[in-house]
């Protein structure tokens, strides 16, 4: 419960954080606060490279957002189905293209690792809680779009769409078994967010701040059981906190 207090009350303050974010980026962009770089700047030719590689270690925070079906307020033996914010984690490599002086495209191939709970509050019976564990492969393709460097720090929005597809099995095994929530093996979502370019003289590292709204409904309309007769559909959102290094 306490994760999720955390997301509800970053929510609220997501609009003023982006509006802050853009006034600082603005400022960065402009040629008055370029003219500030120190002269003694780590890598200078750094961002000139046409493609550049690197990886990535993201910590993240993943819950599904529902929707409820009709069928739900003919279920007299259930109050609501809540559900909760779950850690994990994703380690990938990256592929950078240097479009403009500000502009680059990167391919962010990854391996994440999430768990997804559902809380069916039961107004008779104790809470029974299902969990849906899953390996995905992704593959984000990203836009990045940088502020002039000013020396050894730069500032960047990033935004673009994320393809993810099950790969351990597990959702599989379930549906054969009739057991558990039934839910889709791909995903797609769309993916924004910001962060700070850090360069040092051996390489260049990058805390990076992404939000990812899920646009596939991940609930499987083709099987049912008790537990999806309440739901219409589920979508995944995420917030991650990536660590890159180039």
């Amino acid at each position: 419960m306490h994760i999720i207090n955390i997301w509800y009350q970053f929510n609220l303050r997501r609009r003023k954080i982006a509006v802050l974010f853009v006034i600082i980026f603005g400022m960065c962009m402009s040629p008055s606060f370029a003219q500030l770089r120190k002269p003694n700047m780590n890598n200078p030719e750094y961002d000139n490279h046409l493609i550049s590689y690197g990886f990535l270690i993201g910590l993240h925070t993943s819950g599904y957002k529902i929707k409820y079906a009709d069928a739900f307020d003919n279920i007299d033996s259930l109050h609501s189905i809540q559900p909760q914010s779950s850690l994990g984690f994703s380690l990938g490599f990256i592929v950078n293209l240097r479009l403009t002086q500000f502009l680059d495209l990167r391919l962010l191939p990854k391996v994440a690792f999430y768990e997804h709970t559902l809380d069916y509050i039961r107004t008779n019976d104790p809470i029974l809680t299902e969990t849906v564990e899953s390996t995905v492969v992704e593959l984000p393709l990203i836009m990045k779009y940088k502020s002039v460097r000013w020396g050894n720090i730069g500032m960047y929005i990033v935004g673009g769409g994320k393809f993810g597809i099950e790969a351990s099995g597990k959702n599989k095994d379930n549906q054969k078994n009739s057991e558990g929530l039934f839910v889709q093996g791909s995903n797609l979502s769309v993916d924004f967010g910001f962060g700070f370019d850090l360069y040092y003289p051996l390489f260049k590292f990058s805390p990076e701040l992404r939000f990812s709204r899920g646009l596939s409904n991940m609930l499987l309309s083709s099987k049912s059981n008790d537990l999806s007769l309440g739901i219409k559909s589920l979508n995944v959102n995420t917030i991650t906190l990536y660590l890159l290094f180039q």
